[in-house]
């Protein structure tokens, strides 16, 4: 049966635990120090703690580990990895190659995104050195998922919902370049979501103060079935920044998406235990996001940018139909309430917002309604009530369990086994005291033992087999289910499947010979790592270079001229554009490069 798993992200302890009782199969949390997030890192004993929750339910905790090192940062790596092992990680998500040449523990190592996972030749390197899963490029095409998973047999993971990194990740030097912080350390400023204006090679400007290297987010919901077929089985949801309403919605809502497109083909299975009981209905478009895009996955596509703003636009409400001085009216069948957040493009384009006062049958009363046109459409990007159910919805998840009640030389023997085959027996010394009323003794055995009060546990069935109906107290009754409940408990965290693997050092060459610093070569072990697999001459990382002029900081499958119809090989534009074009904000220009035969875009630093 093969294992179709839902990797949530979490900031904290209570985002984790809330991913988890929402239906994730696996987390993935932020080291103390050195996660690609450095402002979302954890505590060994509240990692310790997610651990513990997360396998009751089978389900696994991932940390990320996945920034660069300098050589003197190397014994606190190495010191943390065996920590997390003790208490009990899953898998370490690693970019730095240089941690697999020091002493390490036995636990599974996950390739980052980081490491710009886009070749078949890549993945099978990693497959090949003992890496247990490759978290593939979020620019691939279901194609050239078929084509990795036909080359390779190593687990891989994909991307599937949020946030999306403009340029091919750990392959941005943008923000270091600006001396803003290293994306490869962790510390990325983000100037992907500042705006810019577009000049030609003589200075005229072709777009001004947009948000020209902002995208929209990632949603491939409508896409899951084609991706299991296509060789993925890890589906990972962005967001370890994300706040709590946003992990329960969207990890509830692609729970949902997986179980249908399992329940579609034969021999898939969900990778944990247990069945999420919600109390709401998830739906992306309420939490945050900036507009949606399915990027790449089928072929190069005009809709994946957000020029017009970086922040989240949400759900769209409908268009007003007339404007007074503290409310307006609105087209719409969907329910605005009080305390609502809505936004709107103005007639400059720019994005306005404000909050609901007050609503009055079709009239909504609110602040800042001078830039409110009629023909406006409305977006929605807090929704009160939606957050308030969020917040105080009760959600539960249950493990299925089956129990029998047989009668034993010494009293009663009850048997219990859950849904992954885990299975107690519990012998009890009981006095036979003979039911006056047999049926009604029965019954309140079989009533009894349904309950399952706060354990992990759903009984599914409880099967009573006795000779004869024999009297049980209730507390009696009470006490042997907790029993029953408690060990079939430690039975699973006894059974719990580890991931546990020893990483050999091996001879494989790498796909290249040469690493410039994009390859990220910050330490001496790192070095040692890719000299051991045949590349001959590299580079040192950007991060410890002190002259960027005319170096490439950033490349994308985003084309700024695709997008605005300038590209001669798909638009045909009538009017040929000056090049080379710039991308210039209030401190500097920044050249343009377009590599037309892979259909990429480079950001060149100038100064």
């Amino acid at each position: 049966m093969k294992k179709i798993e839902l990797l949530a992200p979490a900031k904290d302890l209570e985002s984790g635990k809330a991913a988890i009782l929402h239906g994730a199969d696996a987390v993935y949390i932020g080291a103390p120090k050195y996660g690609a997030r450095s402002a979302a890192g954890n505590s060994l004993d509240d990692i310790k703690i997610l651990i513990e929750f997360a396998h009751r339910f089978y389900a696994r905790i991932y940390v990320t580990l996945n920034t660069i090192f300098h050589d003197n940062e190397l014994p606190e790596v190495q010191k943390i990895i065996y920590e997390l092992y003790n208490i009990g990680v899953d898998a370490i998500i690693i970019q730095d190659m240089g941690i697999l040449e020091m002493d390490l523990p036995p636990v599974s190592f996950f390739a980052s995104t980081q490491t710009n996972n886009y070749t078949w030749e890549k993945i099978k390197f990693f497959e090949d050195i003992g890496i247990q899963r490759v978290i593939l490029a979020r620019e691939l095409s279901l194609d050239q998922i078929r084509e990795i998973r036909s080359k390779s047999t190593v687990d891989l993971e994909f991307f599937v919902h949020g946030a999306l990194c403009v340029s091919f990740s750990g392959q941005c030097y943008f923000s270091h370049a600006i001396e803003k912080g290293s994306a490869n350390r962790g510390a990325c400023a983000q100037p992907c979501r500042a705006y810019y204006s577009l000049l030609d090679k003589n200075g005229k400007v072709l777009s001004k103060n947009k948000y020209l290297l902002s995208l929209k987010d990632l949603n491939l919901a409508n896409h899951i079935g084609a991706l299991i077929d296509a060789g993925i089985s890890s589906f990972k949801i962005e967001g370890r920044l994300k706040d709590i309403a946003y992990i329960k919605n969207i990890t509830a809502f692609y729970r949902k998406q997986i179980d249908e497109a399992i329940k579609e083909r034969e021999g898939f299975s969900k990778s944990s235990s247990g069945i999420t009981q919600l109390g709401f209905d998830p739906d992306p478009d309420r939490t945050f996001n900036r507009g949606y895009t399915n990027y790449f996955i089928n072929g190069r596509s005009k809709n994946i940018a957000s020029p017009d703003t970086q922040k989240s636009i949400g759900k769209i409400i409908g268009k007003v139909k007339s404007v007074a001085n503290d409310f307006f009216i609105i087209d719409s069948i969907i329910k605005l309430n009080n305390a609502d957040g809505i936004c709107f493009f103005d007639e400059r384009g720019e994005l306005q917002g404000t909050s609901i006062n007050k609503v009055d049958f079709d009239k909504v009363f609110a602040d800042n309604l001078e830039y409110l046109k009629p023909g406006t459409i409305v977006y929605r990007n807090y929704d009160h009530e939606f957050n308030k159910t969020l917040t105080t919805s009760k959600t539960e998840r249950r493990i299925g369990v089956t129990t029998k009640i047989k009668e034993s030389i010494k009293g009663v023997l009850i048997v219990a086994e859950d849904e992954n085959l885990n299975r107690i027996e519990l012998e009890e010394s009981i006095v036979k005291e003979p039911a006056v009323n047999a049926e009604k003794a029965i019954t309140n055995i079989k009533n009894q033992f349904k309950k399952s009060g706060e354990s992990i546990f759903k009984i599914n069935m409880v099967e009573v087999n006795l000779k004869d109906a024999i009297f049980f107290p209730i507390s009696v009754l009470n006490d042997l289910r907790r029993k029953t409940l408690d060990l079939l408990a430690l039975e699973r965290i006894k059974n719990f499947p580890k991931l546990e693997k020893s990483i050999e050092k091996t001879n494989h060459i790498y796909p290249e010979q040469f690493l410039d610093y994009k390859g990220n070569v910050l330490n001496q072990k790192a070095i040692s790592f890719y000299e051991r697999h045949g590349v001959k001459l590299i580079e040192n990382a950007f991060e410890i270079q002190t002259d960027f002029a005319n170096k490439q900081i950033m490349v994308t499958k985003h084309c700024i001229k695709y997008q605005m119809g300038l590209c001669s090989r798909y638009d045909h534009p009538k009017e040929k554009i000056e090049e080379p074009l710039f991308l210039a904000d209030n401190h500097r220009k920044y050249k343009l490069e377009f590599d037309c035969k892979q259909c990429a875009m480079k950001v060149i630093f100038l100064q």
